[in-house]
Protein backbone atom coordinates (compact mmCIF):
# COMPACT_ATOMS: atom_id res chain seq x y z
CA UNK A 1 0.00 0.00 0.00
CA UNK A 2 0.99 3.41 -1.04
CA UNK A 3 0.24 6.25 0.82
CA UNK A 4 -0.09 9.60 -1.06
CA UNK A 5 -0.83 13.19 0.36
CA UNK A 6 -2.03 15.76 -1.96
CA UNK A 7 -1.22 19.04 -1.27
CA UNK A 8 -3.53 21.35 -2.95
CA UNK A 9 -5.07 25.21 -3.11
CA UNK A 10 -8.31 23.95 -4.16
CA UNK A 11 -10.80 20.96 -3.60
CA UNK A 12 -14.05 20.35 -4.19
CA UNK A 13 -16.56 21.84 -3.53
CA UNK A 14 -14.14 24.61 -3.97
CA UNK A 15 -14.41 25.59 -8.08
CA UNK A 16 -11.75 24.88 -10.57
CA UNK A 17 -9.54 22.64 -12.54
CA UNK A 18 -7.59 21.77 -10.06
CA UNK A 19 -9.75 20.90 -7.40
CA UNK A 20 -11.54 18.58 -10.04
CA UNK A 21 -8.51 16.88 -11.42
CA UNK A 22 -7.48 16.21 -7.48
CA UNK A 23 -10.31 14.36 -6.39
CA UNK A 24 -10.80 12.65 -9.90
CA UNK A 25 -6.97 11.17 -9.43
CA UNK A 26 -7.49 10.09 -5.71
CA UNK A 27 -10.72 8.77 -6.80
CA UNK A 28 -8.62 6.62 -9.68
CA UNK A 29 -5.93 5.73 -7.30
CA UNK A 30 -7.66 3.77 -4.88
CA UNK A 31 -8.13 0.70 -7.13
CA UNK A 32 -4.41 0.71 -7.70
CA UNK A 33 -3.58 0.54 -4.18
CA UNK A 34 -2.85 3.94 -3.28
CA UNK A 35 -4.36 5.41 -0.05
CA UNK A 36 -4.62 9.37 -0.27
CA UNK A 37 -5.49 12.63 1.75
CA UNK A 38 -6.09 15.92 0.85
CA UNK A 39 -3.76 18.52 2.57
CA UNK A 40 -5.01 22.23 2.19
CA UNK A 41 -5.44 25.34 3.59
CA UNK A 42 -8.18 26.73 6.19
CA UNK A 43 -9.95 28.01 3.27
CA UNK A 44 -11.25 24.87 2.52
CA UNK A 45 -14.05 25.06 5.29
CA UNK A 46 -15.81 27.97 4.55
CA UNK A 47 -16.66 26.43 1.00
CA UNK A 48 -17.21 23.36 1.96
CA UNK A 49 -20.64 22.37 3.86
CA UNK A 50 -20.69 21.08 7.24
CA UNK A 51 -22.29 17.76 6.38
CA UNK A 52 -19.18 16.57 3.91
CA UNK A 53 -16.98 14.35 6.28
CA UNK A 54 -13.63 15.59 6.54
CA UNK A 55 -11.71 12.53 7.56
CA UNK A 56 -10.06 12.55 3.68
CA UNK A 57 -9.55 16.49 3.86
CA UNK A 58 -7.06 17.89 6.37
CA UNK A 59 -7.39 21.89 6.09
CA UNK A 60 -4.26 22.26 8.62
CA UNK A 61 -2.79 24.96 6.97
CA UNK A 62 -3.44 28.21 8.40
CA UNK A 63 -2.90 30.44 4.37
CA UNK A 64 -0.20 30.10 1.83
CA UNK A 65 2.51 32.50 3.18
CA UNK A 66 5.27 31.58 5.13
CA UNK A 67 3.45 29.92 7.77
CA UNK A 68 2.24 27.28 5.15
CA UNK A 69 6.10 25.78 5.92
CA UNK A 70 5.81 24.72 9.29
CA UNK A 71 2.45 23.29 9.26
CA UNK A 72 2.69 20.92 6.50
CA UNK A 73 6.17 19.90 7.91
CA UNK A 74 4.33 18.80 10.88
CA UNK A 75 1.98 17.04 8.73
CA UNK A 76 4.60 14.93 7.08
CA UNK A 77 6.26 14.16 10.67
CA UNK A 78 2.98 13.16 12.18
CA UNK A 79 1.62 11.36 9.06
CA UNK A 80 4.82 9.92 7.23
CA UNK A 81 3.25 9.50 3.69
CA UNK A 82 5.80 7.90 1.04
CA UNK A 83 5.10 10.47 -1.27
CA UNK A 84 3.85 14.11 -0.77
CA UNK A 85 2.21 14.95 -4.57
CA UNK A 86 1.73 18.88 -4.67
CA UNK A 87 -0.78 19.63 -7.38
CA UNK A 88 0.54 23.16 -8.32
CA UNK A 89 -0.89 25.94 -10.44
CA UNK A 90 0.39 29.37 -9.06
CA UNK A 91 -3.70 30.65 -8.79
CA UNK A 92 -4.65 27.98 -6.83
CA UNK A 93 -2.22 29.15 -4.04
CA UNK A 94 -2.99 32.83 -4.36
CA UNK A 95 -0.29 33.87 -6.54
CA UNK A 96 2.30 33.16 -3.46
CA UNK A 97 5.41 32.38 -3.74
CA UNK A 98 6.00 30.13 -0.86
CA UNK A 99 4.85 27.21 -2.25
CA UNK A 100 7.21 27.06 -4.44
CA UNK A 101 10.40 26.69 -1.98
CA UNK A 102 8.44 24.38 0.31
CA UNK A 103 10.76 21.53 -1.24
CA UNK A 104 14.04 23.28 -0.74
CA UNK A 105 12.27 23.68 2.88
CA UNK A 106 11.57 19.99 2.97
CA UNK A 107 14.74 18.75 1.91
CA UNK A 108 16.31 20.63 4.46
CA UNK A 109 14.92 18.85 7.34
CA UNK A 110 15.73 15.26 5.88
CA UNK A 111 12.03 13.69 6.05
CA UNK A 112 11.55 10.78 4.60
CA UNK A 113 8.69 11.51 2.26
CA UNK A 114 9.38 11.82 -1.24
CA UNK A 115 7.72 15.20 -3.22
CA UNK A 116 6.22 14.98 -6.67
CA UNK A 117 5.09 18.10 -8.22
CA UNK A 118 2.44 18.56 -11.08
CA UNK A 119 2.77 21.50 -12.90
CA UNK A 120 -0.69 21.83 -14.11
CA UNK A 121 1.20 25.33 -16.33
CA UNK A 122 4.19 27.40 -15.75
CA UNK A 123 2.20 30.46 -15.05
CA UNK A 124 4.80 32.35 -12.59
CA UNK A 125 3.14 33.83 -8.77
CA UNK A 126 3.34 37.48 -7.92
CA UNK A 127 5.00 36.65 -4.66
CA UNK A 128 5.67 40.75 -4.58
CA UNK A 129 6.21 44.50 -6.28
CA UNK A 130 8.73 44.09 -8.48
CA UNK A 131 9.59 40.43 -7.85
CA UNK A 132 11.08 40.49 -11.64
CA UNK A 133 13.44 36.94 -12.57
CA UNK A 134 12.23 35.90 -9.15
CA UNK A 135 8.84 34.58 -9.84
CA UNK A 136 10.47 32.47 -13.13
CA UNK A 137 13.09 31.43 -10.42
CA UNK A 138 10.67 30.22 -7.90
CA UNK A 139 9.31 27.76 -10.62
CA UNK A 140 12.68 26.50 -11.04
CA UNK A 141 12.99 25.92 -8.03
CA UNK A 142 9.85 24.23 -7.31
CA UNK A 143 10.96 21.91 -9.64
CA UNK A 144 14.99 21.46 -9.09
CA UNK A 145 13.63 20.51 -5.32
CA UNK A 146 11.74 18.00 -6.20
CA UNK A 147 12.18 14.33 -6.67
CA UNK A 148 9.98 14.13 -9.81
CA UNK A 149 8.14 16.81 -11.46
CA UNK A 150 5.20 15.83 -13.77
CA UNK A 151 4.06 18.20 -16.44
CA UNK A 152 1.00 17.66 -18.55
CA UNK A 153 1.54 19.06 -21.92
CA UNK A 154 4.65 18.75 -24.26
CA UNK A 155 5.17 22.47 -24.53
CA UNK A 156 5.66 23.01 -20.82
CA UNK A 157 7.87 19.78 -20.58
CA UNK A 158 10.33 21.10 -23.13
CA UNK A 159 10.29 24.99 -21.36
CA UNK A 160 10.92 23.22 -18.26
CA UNK A 161 14.06 20.99 -19.50
CA UNK A 162 15.49 23.80 -21.35
CA UNK A 163 15.75 25.96 -18.42
CA UNK A 164 16.88 23.44 -15.53
CA UNK A 165 18.99 21.75 -18.05
CA UNK A 166 22.18 19.42 -15.45
CA UNK A 167 19.79 20.69 -12.63
CA UNK A 168 16.52 18.72 -13.42
CA UNK A 169 15.08 16.44 -11.18
CA UNK A 170 15.62 13.21 -11.37
CA UNK A 171 12.56 12.12 -13.00
CA UNK A 172 10.56 14.97 -15.24
CA UNK A 173 7.71 13.20 -17.09
CA UNK A 174 4.81 13.72 -18.62
CA UNK A 175 1.12 12.95 -17.46
CA UNK A 176 -1.51 14.47 -19.50
CA UNK A 177 -4.82 15.62 -17.28
CA UNK A 178 -8.19 13.93 -17.62
CA UNK A 179 -11.30 15.43 -18.01
CA UNK A 180 -12.79 17.38 -14.94
CA UNK A 181 -16.29 16.16 -16.26
CA UNK A 182 -17.17 13.14 -17.64
CA UNK A 183 -19.92 12.40 -19.85
CA UNK A 184 -22.44 11.62 -17.84
CA UNK A 185 -25.86 13.70 -18.30
CA UNK A 186 -28.76 13.33 -15.95
CA UNK A 187 -30.78 10.04 -16.33
CA UNK A 188 -33.45 10.06 -19.21
CA UNK A 189 -31.43 13.23 -20.81
CA UNK A 190 -33.30 14.30 -23.84
CA UNK A 191 -31.13 16.43 -26.39
CA UNK A 192 -33.65 18.47 -28.15
CA UNK A 193 -35.37 18.91 -24.67
CA UNK A 194 -32.49 20.15 -22.71
CA UNK A 195 -31.54 22.25 -26.02
CA UNK A 196 -34.84 24.03 -26.01
CA UNK A 197 -34.17 25.05 -21.85
CA UNK A 198 -31.50 27.57 -23.76
CA UNK A 199 -34.20 28.62 -26.61
CA UNK A 200 -32.41 26.74 -29.45
CA UNK A 201 -33.80 24.06 -31.64
CA UNK A 202 -33.48 22.46 -34.91
CA UNK A 203 -32.34 25.92 -36.77
CA UNK A 204 -29.86 26.89 -34.15
CA UNK A 205 -26.22 27.24 -34.22
CA UNK A 206 -25.81 26.40 -29.98
CA UNK A 207 -21.68 27.28 -29.60
CA UNK A 208 -20.96 26.87 -25.93
CA UNK A 209 -18.10 28.09 -24.03
CA UNK A 210 -17.04 25.76 -20.86
CA UNK A 211 -14.92 27.32 -18.19
CA UNK A 212 -14.12 30.47 -16.13
CA UNK A 213 -13.44 33.45 -17.98
CA UNK A 214 -10.47 35.17 -17.73
CA UNK A 215 -8.15 37.04 -20.06
CA UNK A 216 -6.20 33.77 -21.52
CA UNK A 217 -9.47 32.27 -22.75
CA UNK A 218 -10.29 34.88 -25.20
CA UNK A 219 -13.87 35.74 -24.16
CA UNK A 220 -13.87 39.03 -25.84
CA UNK A 221 -13.37 37.82 -29.17
CA UNK A 222 -15.93 34.79 -28.60
CA UNK A 223 -18.47 37.41 -27.59
CA UNK A 224 -17.07 39.44 -30.85
CA UNK A 225 -17.41 36.89 -32.90
CA UNK A 226 -21.16 35.77 -32.12
CA UNK A 227 -21.66 39.21 -33.14
CA UNK A 228 -20.23 38.94 -36.12
CA UNK A 229 -22.26 35.38 -37.42
CA UNK A 230 -25.59 37.00 -36.26
CA UNK A 231 -24.89 40.17 -38.62
CA UNK A 232 -24.60 37.18 -41.37
CA UNK A 233 -28.13 36.09 -40.77
CA UNK A 234 -26.76 32.89 -38.63
CA UNK A 235 -29.03 31.98 -35.49
CA UNK A 236 -26.27 31.19 -33.34
CA UNK A 237 -26.42 31.45 -29.57
CA UNK A 238 -23.82 31.30 -26.88
CA UNK A 239 -23.96 29.24 -23.88
CA UNK A 240 -21.49 29.85 -21.27
CA UNK A 241 -21.49 26.94 -18.88
CA UNK A 242 -20.19 27.01 -15.45
CA UNK A 243 -19.25 29.86 -13.07
CA UNK A 244 -17.65 33.02 -14.36
CA UNK A 245 -15.01 33.07 -11.87
CA UNK A 246 -13.94 30.37 -9.43
CA UNK A 247 -12.11 30.21 -6.33
CA UNK A 248 -8.74 30.63 -7.16
CA UNK A 249 -7.92 33.42 -9.49
CA UNK A 250 -8.68 37.17 -8.19
CA UNK A 251 -8.24 38.59 -11.53
CA UNK A 252 -11.32 36.51 -13.02
CA UNK A 253 -13.83 38.71 -11.54
CA UNK A 254 -12.62 42.05 -13.16
CA UNK A 255 -12.38 40.05 -16.58
CA UNK A 256 -16.11 38.53 -16.72
CA UNK A 257 -17.07 42.17 -15.84
CA UNK A 258 -15.90 42.97 -18.69
CA UNK A 259 -16.99 40.45 -21.25
CA UNK A 260 -20.30 41.14 -19.55
CA UNK A 261 -20.16 45.13 -20.68
CA UNK A 262 -19.56 44.07 -24.27
CA UNK A 263 -22.40 41.39 -24.04
CA UNK A 264 -23.93 44.77 -23.49
CA UNK A 265 -22.95 46.85 -25.84
CA UNK A 266 -23.34 44.67 -28.53
CA UNK A 267 -26.56 44.21 -27.35
CA UNK A 268 -26.64 40.24 -27.05
CA UNK A 269 -28.13 39.60 -24.10
CA UNK A 270 -30.66 37.85 -25.29
CA UNK A 271 -28.69 35.42 -27.06
CA UNK A 272 -25.80 34.46 -24.47
CA UNK A 273 -27.05 32.60 -21.80
CA UNK A 274 -25.53 31.30 -18.62
CA UNK A 275 -25.63 28.28 -16.60
CA UNK A 276 -24.18 29.68 -13.36
CA UNK A 277 -22.35 27.13 -11.35
CA UNK A 278 -23.85 23.38 -11.93
CA UNK A 279 -23.10 19.99 -11.33
CA UNK A 280 -21.72 17.57 -13.37
CA UNK A 281 -24.08 15.59 -14.73
CA UNK A 282 -26.18 19.25 -16.13
CA UNK A 283 -22.46 20.29 -17.20
CA UNK A 284 -22.25 16.90 -19.28
CA UNK A 285 -25.77 17.76 -20.48
CA UNK A 286 -25.02 21.09 -21.40
CA UNK A 287 -21.71 20.05 -23.66
CA UNK A 288 -24.08 17.37 -25.29
CA UNK A 289 -26.99 19.56 -26.65
CA UNK A 290 -24.46 22.29 -27.92
CA UNK A 291 -23.43 22.40 -31.96
CA UNK A 292 -19.86 23.51 -30.82
CA UNK A 293 -17.93 24.36 -27.82
CA UNK A 294 -15.62 27.27 -28.57
CA UNK A 295 -12.61 27.65 -27.14
CA UNK A 296 -10.40 30.94 -28.21
CA UNK A 297 -7.18 30.65 -26.31
CA UNK A 298 -5.01 33.50 -26.80
CA UNK A 299 -2.04 31.65 -26.67
CA UNK A 300 -3.38 28.83 -28.74
CA UNK A 301 -4.73 25.22 -27.60
CA UNK A 302 -3.03 23.30 -25.60
CA UNK A 303 -3.85 20.04 -23.54
CA UNK A 304 -3.44 22.02 -20.18
CA UNK A 305 -6.84 22.60 -20.59
CA UNK A 306 -9.48 20.60 -18.50
CA UNK A 307 -12.38 22.12 -20.15
CA UNK A 308 -11.03 21.53 -24.17
CA UNK A 309 -10.21 17.95 -23.17
CA UNK A 310 -13.85 17.65 -21.53
CA UNK A 311 -15.25 18.73 -24.80
CA UNK A 312 -13.13 15.93 -26.25
CA UNK A 313 -14.39 13.22 -24.19
CA UNK A 314 -18.51 14.59 -24.60
CA UNK A 315 -17.62 14.22 -28.77
CA UNK A 316 -17.97 17.92 -29.60
CA UNK A 317 -17.01 19.79 -32.35
CA UNK A 318 -14.53 22.01 -31.11
CA UNK A 319 -13.28 25.23 -32.39
CA UNK A 320 -10.20 26.77 -30.51
CA UNK A 321 -7.16 28.99 -31.67
CA UNK A 322 -3.69 27.80 -33.48
CA UNK A 323 -1.07 26.49 -31.08
CA UNK A 324 2.17 28.55 -30.68
CA UNK A 325 4.61 25.41 -31.26
CA UNK A 326 2.06 22.91 -33.14
CA UNK A 327 4.99 21.03 -33.89
CA UNK A 328 4.31 20.08 -29.53
CA UNK A 329 1.14 19.03 -30.08
CA UNK A 330 0.41 17.12 -33.17
CA UNK A 331 -2.26 14.84 -32.08
CA UNK A 332 -4.50 18.05 -33.43
CA UNK A 333 -5.22 17.74 -37.23
CA UNK A 334 -7.77 20.74 -38.35
CA UNK A 335 -10.72 19.77 -40.17
CA UNK A 336 -10.50 16.75 -38.19
CA UNK A 337 -11.10 16.39 -35.17
CA UNK A 338 -10.92 20.51 -34.43
CA UNK A 339 -11.78 23.56 -36.46
CA UNK A 340 -8.35 26.29 -35.50
CA UNK A 341 -8.09 29.80 -36.38
CA UNK A 342 -5.70 32.43 -35.66
CA UNK A 343 -5.34 33.63 -31.93
CA UNK A 344 -6.99 37.38 -30.89
CA UNK A 345 -9.14 37.44 -34.24
CA UNK A 346 -12.70 38.04 -34.03
CA UNK A 347 -13.33 38.05 -37.56
CA UNK A 348 -11.33 34.98 -38.54
CA UNK A 349 -12.72 33.27 -35.64
CA UNK A 350 -16.46 33.64 -36.87
CA UNK A 351 -15.65 32.87 -40.51
CA UNK A 352 -14.11 29.45 -38.68
CA UNK A 353 -17.33 28.80 -36.93
CA UNK A 354 -19.45 29.65 -39.34
CA UNK A 355 -19.23 26.73 -41.87
CA UNK A 356 -20.37 24.42 -38.72
CA UNK A 357 -24.39 26.48 -39.04
CA UNK A 358 -25.53 24.51 -42.19
CA UNK A 359 -23.09 21.53 -42.71
CA UNK A 360 -24.23 18.95 -40.36
CA UNK A 361 -21.74 16.22 -42.26
CA UNK A 362 -18.79 18.75 -41.02
CA UNK A 363 -20.51 18.61 -37.25
CA UNK A 364 -20.30 14.87 -36.90
CA UNK A 365 -17.14 14.44 -38.63
CA UNK A 366 -15.69 16.88 -36.04
CA UNK A 367 -17.46 14.80 -33.53
CA UNK A 368 -15.62 12.02 -34.30
CA UNK A 369 -12.39 13.22 -34.39
CA UNK A 370 -12.94 14.76 -31.09
CA UNK A 371 -14.20 11.64 -29.62
CA UNK A 372 -10.77 9.78 -30.57
CA UNK A 373 -9.13 12.36 -29.46
CA UNK A 374 -10.73 12.19 -26.52
CA UNK A 375 -9.50 8.32 -25.64
CA UNK A 376 -5.97 10.19 -24.67
CA UNK A 377 -7.20 11.65 -21.12
CA UNK A 378 -8.91 8.15 -19.88
CA UNK A 379 -8.76 8.41 -15.94
CA UNK A 380 -7.78 4.91 -15.14
CA UNK A 381 -4.69 5.04 -17.89
CA UNK A 382 -3.60 8.37 -15.70
CA UNK A 383 -4.14 6.97 -12.14
CA UNK A 384 -1.67 3.89 -13.77
CA UNK A 385 1.48 6.23 -15.15
CA UNK A 386 0.91 8.37 -12.12
CA UNK A 387 1.18 4.73 -9.36
CA UNK A 388 3.84 3.48 -11.70
CA UNK A 389 5.77 6.98 -10.81
CA UNK A 390 4.87 7.00 -6.82
CA UNK A 391 6.92 3.31 -7.36
CA UNK A 392 9.78 4.58 -9.25
CA UNK A 393 10.82 7.00 -6.68
CA UNK A 394 9.86 5.33 -3.66
CA UNK A 395 11.09 1.89 -3.88
CA UNK A 396 14.71 2.68 -3.41
CA UNK A 397 13.40 4.76 0.02
CA UNK A 398 11.38 2.25 1.58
Amino acid sequence: MTTVTFLTGEYPPMQGGIADHTAYLAQHMAPLGVESQVLISRRWQQAAPASIPAGHVRALVPNWSWRCWPAIAGYLAERQPHVLHIQYQAAAFELRGWVNWLPWYLRRRRGRTKIITTLHDLRIPYIFPKAGPLRWKSVLALARHSDAVICTNREDLEQLAAALGDDSPPHLTLIPLGSNVEPQPPAGFDRAVWRANYHADDSTLLLAYFGFLNDSKGGEELIEALALLRRQGINARLLLIGGDVGHADPTNQAYAQKVQAQIDRLGLADVVERTGYVDLPQVSACLLAADAVVMPYRDGVSFRRTTLIAALRHGCPVVSTEPAQPNLIPEIVPGDNMLLAPPRNAAALAQTIAPLANDANLRRELSAGAKALGQMFDWSEIASQTAALYQTVTQSHF
